[in-house]
């Protein structure tokens, strides 16, 4: 039952019931319903700043994943590029180095303080943009590997050619010699046999008995093959490649015929006494870029470092020579 209630009226002197307006009891009605609402938005902004919604739990939870995986990658990454570093100085100080040729400037890679600073960036960039950095990051280093793989390429095309370098250099005689004892002149001024003149002896005389094989002292093509009317008789040149040639001259019969490849070791001719000369021997010559060197120093491939100073001395002696 609701209460009524009553006030002393002062003027009447008599007590009267109290009696609330429509507008008091409307504008009540208004204050409470917008005091509940203020009260509900409070209550729900508190709600959502400290209390986390299923969906939200979901996202963090997904968030944190992402930055766990990240962090892992980034490991990850970090220890490839290491290994990349490494390729890349064992590729300048060592492989490159050892054919000869010169590093790949540092410009053609990324450099160390761009590395740095591209780690750093990446450390400072917000959860949306991990994926697209690590991304970059791979493209990055996926480059790299490609460049380095081209390198290693180009390496193992020196590898090549400097198997074919070695092939192509002369470095054994020209005939057999175990003994040491069929050098008979050297290179340098000698006294002509026929002329009793000092000359110019362009090659080294080995003498052996006539039809002694002659071999090729290095890979290459047969330049000449046949008689010379210049002193050498039957003779051979033989065109290596990279600079280099030989000759073989005074053959008693020439095998090898002109164009025809040859290899190291290979019999080309045998020993004679044709055109000027004073006995069966072997005239042999080497040519570096069109100059005549001498011979004594390829033979490295089939002397020992004592045979080697034996046969410089016994090359070195002012004796005749036979052509």
């Amino acid at each position: 039952m609701k209460k009524i209630k009553y006030f002393y009226n002062t003027h009447t002197l008599r007590y009267e019931k109290v009696v609330t307006p429509l507008r008091v009891k409307i504008l009540r009605i208004f204050a409470f319903i917008a005091t509940a609402i203020v009260t509900a938005v409070i209550i729900v902004l508190i709600a959502f700043q400290y209390i986390q919604s299923p969906n939200e739990k979901r996202l963090n939870q997904q968030n944190q994943d992402l930055v766990d995986e990240y962090v892992i990658m980034q490991q990850q990454v970090q220890q490839l590029q290491q290994k990349v570093g490494e390729l890349e100085r064992r590729d300048n100080n060592v492989y490159r180095a050892i054919f000869e040729s010169s590093p790949i400037p540092d410009s053609a890679r990324l450099t160390e303080m761009a590395k740095n600073k591209e780690i750093k960036l990446v450390q400072s960039m917000s959860k949306e943009q991990l994926v697209s950095s690590m991304t970059k990051q791979l493209n990055d280093l996926a480059l790299r590997i490609a460049y380095q793989s081209k390198s290693y390429n180009d390496i193992d095309g020196m590898i090549k050619n400097k198997q074919k370098l070695l092939a192509a250099i002369p470095s054994i005689q020209p005939v057999s010699n175990k003994d040491l004892t069929r050098i008979a002149s050297g290179f340098g001024s000698r006294i002509d046999p026929i002329y009793k003149s000092r000359h110019f002896h362009a090659g080294l005389d080995f003498t052996a008995p006539t039809g002694t094989p002659i071999y090729a002292t290095a890979d290459g093509v047969i330049k000449e093959a046949g008689f010379s009317t210049g002193g050498f008789g039957n003779h051979v040149v033989v065109n290596h490649g990279y600079g280099y040639e030989t000759v073989y001259g005074h053959m008693y019969r020439v095998k090898a015929t002109v164009g025809q490849a040859v290899k190291r070791g290979e019999v080309i001719g045998y020993v004679g006494s044709t055109g000027k000369s004073t006995g069966p021997h072997c005239h042999y010559e080497v040519h570096r870029n069109g100059i005549a060197v001498d011979p004594v120093y390829y033979f490295y491939n089939d002397l020992s470092p004592e045979q080697f100073d034996r046969i410089l001395k016994i090359s070195g002696a002012q004796n005749q020579s036979f052509d």
